[in-house]
């Protein structure tokens, strides 16, 4: 991880987010990107499993594979492990951070109460944009529905959108912070996910793999840290929605080709990432990119549509490889996991917008009591 150190002399500004960062995804890299921005190290707490059941319920994925994938995140100088659900002033002393950052909706504890109540009112918070159109409560949705409707942009109005909302937040319940929106990829999002990235330097050693990387897990980062290490340049081909829901099957993926994308991207062992891939490596692919090896994990995989082996131009040219990531998480285990505690992570979700609705309403007044008052005043 980087040095908090600066070559102008100046004081290292010290920034503090936390939270909980279950089933991390680009949202969460947006939030934890934009807070980077505003100082020179950024220091990321992390909650525990005991505090976050304690306070909204049970987690999808436990407490390791949070800290690991939030640490990969390349925005990230530092990971604090289980850091307290109330951000305090304590805290950050400890860690020598200026200020925290949290994106614009209200994290509350069970009794309902401002978790960053403290900071505020000693003026060291500071706010970044939610990303639109991503919450864990969209994905765990598009999982229980088992629709394709998140594939293709053109039917994000129908229907199915409206259960979507339902399985993952509960019929009643519509917080106006996290509730499900609409994801609109734009080229400059993905060049700020891109920003620090560099052309491979001569000699370098350049690294292919490709797949679908679908609900960016441990499993993936486990392989992708070690197929970096086969050279100095990591490349990573996504295959498109159609392609994947061909050998996948269901509705997979459950994230879109913008959405993955965004996701490999914020990884730090990624260099550059090929939007749309083709599914069988070609001999034009390995020339374009000058690819010295072709890296795939111990996952079976089918001939391509025409019978090919999708790795036979590189095992021809002796340059393909199988590693193994010594990591059994796949996606299918977390959507696994998640059907199998449905029920309670609906009576979580629920709980939890209710509680954001309550809150929203009393800022709603708080605000328009203030105008009243600058008004006569």
């Amino acid at each position: 991880m980087a040095s908090d150190g600066r070559r102008d002399g100046r004081r290292p500004v010290r920034v503090w987010v936390d939270g909980c960062f279950d089933m991390a995804h680009f949202g969460h890299a947006n939030a934890l990107r934009q807070a980077k921005k505003m100082g020179d190290y950024l220091v990321v707490g992390i909650h525990s499993d005991e505090e976050i059941t304690k306070h909204k319920g049970p987690p999808v994925m436990t407490e390791q594979e949070r800290y690991k994938m939030v640490g990969a995140i390349k925005w990230v100088d530092e990971v604090v492990e289980g850091a307290p659900y109330v951000t305090t002033l304590d805290t950050m002393d400890k860690y020598n951070c200026d200020f925290c950052v949290h994106g614009d909706d209200i994290t509350m504890t069970a009794d309902g109460q401002d978790t960053y109540a403290e900071v505020k009112n000693c003026g060291r918070y500071k706010e970044c944009r939610r990303t639109a159109g991503i919450s864990t409560t969209d994905m765990v949705g598009r999982m229980l529905l088992l629709t394709k409707t998140h594939h293709n942009r053109e039917h994000e109005a129908h229907p199915p959108r409206e259960q979507v909302e339902e399985l993952g937040t509960g019929h009643e319940a519509r917080s106006p912070w996290t509730g499900v929106s609409q994801f609109l990829p734009t080229t400059q999002k993905i060049a700020q996910f891109s920003e620090g990235g560099t052309n491979p330097q001569p000699g370098d050693r350049i690294v292919y793999v490709s797949g679908a990387f679908d609900l960016f897990h441990v499993g993936h980062l486990d392989f992708l840290q070690k197929a970096r290490q086969e050279g100095d340049y990591l490349i990573v081909g996504l295959h498109t929605d159609p392609v994947v829901n061909w050998y996948k099957g269901s509705n997979h993926p459950i994230m879109n080709i913008h959405e993955r994308t965004l996701c490999v991207l914020a990884c730090r062992y990624v260099s550059e990432v090929v939007i749309g891939a083709p599914y069988t490596v070609t001999q034009e692919l390995m020339d374009h990119f000058n690819v010295d090896v072709v890296i795939h994990g111990r996952t079976p995989y089918p001939p391509d549509q025409d019978g090919r082996d999708p790795y036979g131009v590189p095992k021809d040219l002796e340059k393909f490889k199988r590693i193994d990531s010594d990591n059994d998480m796949t996606t299918s285990k977390i959507i696994k996991r998640i059907i199998t505690n449905r029920l309670n992570f609906e009576a979580r979700n629920k709980a939890k917008e209710e509680k954001e609705i309550r809150a929203f309403e009393n800022l709603q007044k708080q605000m328009a009591s203030g105008e009243c008052f600058l008004e006569e005043a």
